[in-house]
């Protein structure tokens, strides 16, 4: 008789806050659109850039409106004086050189440099086995105290090196990774952040990085050459001097200036670089730990240094910009969400991170109560006994258990109050 009643029941019914908590079928968005750096995305996901994107558009002209200007004014001359096929290399090669520096100078500012994904959540202390470790979870997301530690010590080539927690990204960073304070990112093998290049130099941009600063060193070298051979020529066709030379080919002197102060800058640059690749430091590194006045822990040797850097394979990137992920959920790009003591004009809203399915989500505050309050109540009536059992699946203080309620007790450890119940066809048998 029973069975009959309870298989003629209906289904039970969620609360509208209980529904909101299991239904994950919301509106999907790529990981690009809910990013949490401080990225811009282009063609979709595609490309990526640093937050100051912007300043590509005038590192490009100051590539290019020099060579324009050097092919414009000093290409005839150059082309007269030299043999026809000679003079129109001479005024190719920088053309060509222009377009190369400036393909490098995207690939390296159009690219992951090696971001490391958030965790969605902080990563569980190792003494998980800690009857303390409930209530430690609690004090972390109350904003108390974590237990873990800021550091951790990991073996390098035989030498012990401490990574730190990054409290931004909710990970233990790996060795030579930094967080970037513009882009707001984990950053492995993090360099720099370049506001030339408007983007981190990582571990899978620092090639083109190095490859797109050297270009240019030569470029300069290149203009800077070839405008005092076409001054030499104006000297020698009207016998004058170098003033009087540099007055009638006016842009050559200024390309002369531009490209001699501009070489200085990149050439250092790049010689700094090389000396960084020769010993297997970053900029980072050699700046914060002065790695020529203790053991670096990360130098091979000459060759396997150069090598990889030069002849290692670029690791794909750890991210998938493009995936699609549901609106709402936790996933890499959400952040932990804190819990208030109380509700009211000042202070937040609590929230509670609830995980169901295999997806968190985000419970407000007076929804959990009210699934709580309805835990309690269904452990002190089964304490009291005075429910009846045939109670209407409808009535507000239903003590019946719903899955839902059952799997959120399961997830804050409160079902030890809960009377043992087998399901049956979807529903509880007393």
């Amino acid at each position: 008789m029973h069975g009959k009643m309870y298989a003629s029941r209906p289904p039970p019914q969620l609360s509208d806050s209980n529904r909101r908590i299991i239904d994950s079928n919301g509106p999907t968005k790529l990981v690009y659109q809910v990013w949490k750096g401080s990225n811009r995305f282009f063609l979709g996901g595609r490309i990526i850039f640093g937050p100051d994107a912007r300043s590509l558009v005038f590192t490009v002209s100051l590539i290019a409106i020099p060579v324009i200007f050097f092919c414009a004014f000093d290409s005839q001359r150059l082309i007269y004086e030299f043999q026809h096929h000679l003079g129109n290399l001479i005024i190719a090669i920088p053309v060509i050189l222009a377009v190369y520096v400036i393909v490098l100078l995207f690939l390296t500012s159009g690219r992951d440099p090696g971001i490391i994904p958030r965790n969605p959540h902080p990563p569980e202390p190792e003494d998980e086995g800690d009857p303390s470790s409930l209530s430690t979870e609690w004090a972390r997301n109350q904003g108390g105290p974590s237990s873990l530690p800021p550091t951790k010590d990991v073996l390098v080539n035989g030498t012990v090196v401490k990574v730190k927690y990054c409290h931004t990204c909710m990970l233990y960073r790996p060795p030579r990774c930094s967080h970037c304070s513009i882009c707001n990112n984990c950053v492995e093998r993090f360099d720099h952040h370049c506001p030339w290049v408007g983007q981190c130099i990582g571990k899978r941009n620092y090639r083109f990085f190095f490859m797109f600063v050297s270009s240019t060193t030569v470029l300069c070298l290149y203009v800077f050459a070839f405008c005092w051979v076409n001054i030499r020529y104006i000297m020698e066709a009207y016998d004058c001097n170098l003033w009087k030379a540099l007055l009638k080919s006016p842009v050559s002197g200024i390309l002369i200036l531009y490209t001699f102060i501009t070489a200085w800058f990149v050439g250092g640059l790049t010689a700094f670089h090389l000396y960084l690749i020769c010993t297997n430091q970053t900029t980072y590194e050699n700046f914060r730990y002065r790695y020529d006045r203790k053991m670096n822990p990360y130098n091979l040797g000459l060759f396997r240094n150069v090598g990889e850097i030069f002849f290692s394979k670029i690791p794909s990137s750890k991210n998938n910009f493009r995936a699609k992920v549901t609106e709402g959920s936790s996933s890499t790009f959400t952040t932990s969400l804190s819990i208030g003591r109380g509700t009211g004009p000042e202070m937040p809203k609590r929230s509670f991170d609830i995980e169901m399915g295999g997806k968190r989500q985000a419970v407000a505050a007076e929804e959990f109560d009210d699934i709580q309050n309805q835990i309690e109540s269904v452990g002190s009536l089964e304490r009291c006994e005075t429910q009846p059992r045939h109670t209407n699946w409808g009535h507000k203080g239903n003590w019946e258990i719903t899955p839902d309620i059952h799997a959120l007790a399961a997830e804050f450890g409160m079902d030890q109050d809960l009377p043992k119940r087998q399901k049956i066809n979807g529903g509880l048998e007393v």
